[in-house]
């Protein structure tokens, strides 16, 4: 074996979509100190330290096939971690063909030919079912919403679910946007959405810029309803560009990790004050929702490592799921997804709706993602169909498999 173990983090660091790659790998920095300060990976009786080896794919799908053959075959990476959606499409067939464990940020990236990927930090965008109905139960008299996504691999899972969402809580659809990824002009996207006067205004995981241009442009245009968003990643100079009073009770759902209500989670270091407060001073500013999902990845591959005693990827899988309950960063989760995504290679446990109180984000709770799936599974499923969401329609034509091997896929 090497002197080290190599990781490669194969992600967006420059580009529109830069907020959920870079401040990763800043987590991902703390992690690898942190570990290799305590002496590093065991394995055999011998510690070996972790090196994350970053590549910037600029969410390419062509750059990301070329960092992916680099990181495995240049730097000899044991383990890839991708922020997934588009950029895992071109890179499936070389991680299987190779054996090469793969994390993805998107779950909706797994089906039955990707055997040794694994979505183990984020349930996206399932856990925004816990959003809209957190809204609809603390907020009764909102009762319509208009809807924007842009349409690619992040973009219409998030649109079906929250679709999903507002049809279970009872939140009639009065408008929808289905916009370009490249578009940067909020007002086509955001009039529209104002001129059908809904009681919420819903951006689903649109990309960061575009969240803070339609927030921008919804203030200047005089709204003052209800806002829900994925992510809200820079929050801060949203709520410095517009007023605390306009950003007050926006719900989306990452945290920032001094919030009073981690304390008592069970959690990867258990100490995510800790983990925010480093950060914070070594990357000032550039916290997003993503700053700790890769390096709760790495906490969940390491115990795996360690269990295993080896870094084989079939080993290493194997050892994950022995663990059974595994404790990710908001308690504990058991694997899912046969029924989704026709393997369960995914994390599920609660998931935190967080609201912009005072200027500042704060949990206002803990919801079940399994909960709300047993009630309202079938619509979620019917609008993943609607819009080609679901495993087996995401396949290759060649490798669909006929509606009996499916085992009720359909729904």
């Amino acid at each position: 074996m090497a002197d080290s173990v190599n990781v490669g983090f194969l992600a967006p660091l420059s580009g529109r979509v830069e907020s959920w790659g870079q401040p990763g790998l800043n987590g991902c920095r703390i992690w690898e100190d942190w570990l290799n300060r305590a002496g590093g990976l065991l394995l055999g009786g011998r510690r070996y330290p972790v090196r994350i080896c970053p590549y910037d794919c600029g969410y390419d799908p062509e750059r990301a096939l070329l960092g992916a053959k680099h990181l495995v075959h240049q730097e000899g990476v044991k383990f890839l971690m991708m922020l997934g959606g588009d950029t895992f499409t071109p890179v499936r067939g070389f991680v299987t063909d190779n054996k090469v464990l793969t994390s993805t940020l998107l779950p909706s990236d797994l089906s039955p030919d990707t055997p040794y990927l694994i979505a183990p930090s984020e349930l996206h965008p399932i856990y925004n079912v816990t959003g809209v109905e957190w809204l609809s139960q603390t907020r009764p008299e909102l009762k319509t919403v208009a809807i924007c996504s842009q349409m690619d691999e992040l973009g219409r899972p998030s649109l079906a679910t929250y679709r999903a969402a507002f049809k279970a809580s009872g939140i009639g659809i009065v408008h929808e946007v289905q916009y370009d990824p490249d578009d940067t002009d909020p007002a086509p996207i955001v009039q529209p959405m104002l001129d059908a006067k809904p009681d919420i205004l819903c951006w689903s995981t649109s990309y960061t810029p575009m969240v803070h241009a339609m927030t921008e442009y919804a203030h200047a245009q005089g709204y003052d309803g209800q806002i829900i968003s994925c992510t809200l990643d820079g929050y801060e100079r949203l709520v410095a560009r517009t007023s605390v009073d306009f950003m007050e009770g926006v719900t989306f759902q990452f945290p920032d990790f001094d919030d009073p209500l981690l304390r008592e989670k069970a959690f990867f270091f258990n100490q995510p004050k800790a983990f925010y407060e480093e950060y914070s001073r070594r990357f000032p500013g550039t916290w997003s929702s993503v700053s700790w999902e890769y390096a709760a990845i790495l906490d969940i591959w390491h115990a795996a490592v360690e269990k295993a005693g080896n870094v084989q990827s079939l080993s290493v899988m194997a050892a994950m799921k022995q663990l059974g309950h595994v404790t990710h960063a908001f308690g504990s989760a058991h694997w899912w997804g046969d029924e989704f995504f026709g393997i369960s290679n995914a994390l599920v446990g609660d998931w935190p709706v967080v609201t912009i109180r005072q200027g500042k984000a704060r949990i206002a709770e803990f919801r079940s993602i399994s909960d709300w799936m047993m009630r309202h599974g079938t619509v979620l499923k019917r609008e993943m169909s609607d819009l080609g969401q679901m495993w087996h329609q995401r396949l290759p034509p060649s490798n669909r498999p006929s509606r009996a091997q499916r085992h009720g896929a359909d729904g």
